[in-house]
């Protein structure tokens, strides 16, 4: 008996779940963008259970929503959902990056520096995705510093579900720059000054999608 825990079904499954939740986060499918198990299926070379579960995992947590046929597929949000949020991320971003200002150390700070770079050369090169995935990856590794986990969750959950949108938008209007309240966010960290800390968060995480959806 081969007891591989590369090959066991729920550590296949759980890797299965985290590749897909990744892309999805990160704008790899479109919305509307339908899954099925079989497709799923072939694409690991897994059995339609752990394919179904995997599915059904991502619907609970609203990256993907059922039909009433039954099928799967990535949520086409219209602009009252994306308000809705979006008012969410403004609520809960700002109070997550407060609590990581303590922590917030000058490595942390070069850190996201340059991966304010990366978002720059993402515009340049029109890539969408690598644009999206920089721009999730600036706040959250300030956000990582909270220590709050539950917090933590919520926004990703947030950013789940607003990942394919994000993504269609960003190529809709072709950005042109770079997060303009990054610069500030940061000028706010060494300074260790938290009103204004949170003031841009939530102005870097409203005031651009709200520009996307007009």
């Amino acid at each position: 008996m081969i007891n591989d825990p590369k090959l066991s079904e729920p550590s296949l499954q759980d890797k299965i779940y985290r590749e897909l939740r990744q892309k999805i986060m990160l704008g790899g499918l479109k919305p509307g963008h339908s899954l099925t198990l079989r497709g799923l299926g072939e694409l690991y070379e897994v059995s339609m259970t752990p394919a179904r579960e995997v599915l059904r995992r991502l619907a609970a947590e609203g990256a993907l929503i059922v039909t009433n046929t039954g099928r799967f597929m990535t949520p086409i949000l219209n602009n009252d959902r994306l308000e809705e949020l979006t008012a969410l991320r403004g609520l809960l971003e700002p109070e997550i990056a407060a609590r990581a200002l303590p922590r917030a150390h000058l490595a942390l700070i070069d850190r996201m520096q340059l991966i304010n770079s990366r978002i720059a050369q993402a515009v340049i090169q029109k890539e969408p995705i690598s644009y999206v995935q920089a721009n999730l990856e600036f706040h959250r590794s300030l956000y990582l510093r909270a220590q709050a986990p539950a917090m933590l969750a919520l926004v990703e959950n947030i950013w789940l579900q607003i990942g394919p949108t994000m993504r269609e938008l960003y190529e809709k209007i072709n950005v042109q720059e770079a997060p303009r309240h990054h610069v500030s966010i940061l000028a706010a960290l060494k300074s260790s000054d938290e009103p204004k800390l949170r003031l841009m968060v939530q102005t870097d995480v409203t005031n651009g999608l709200r520009m996307l959806v007009r």
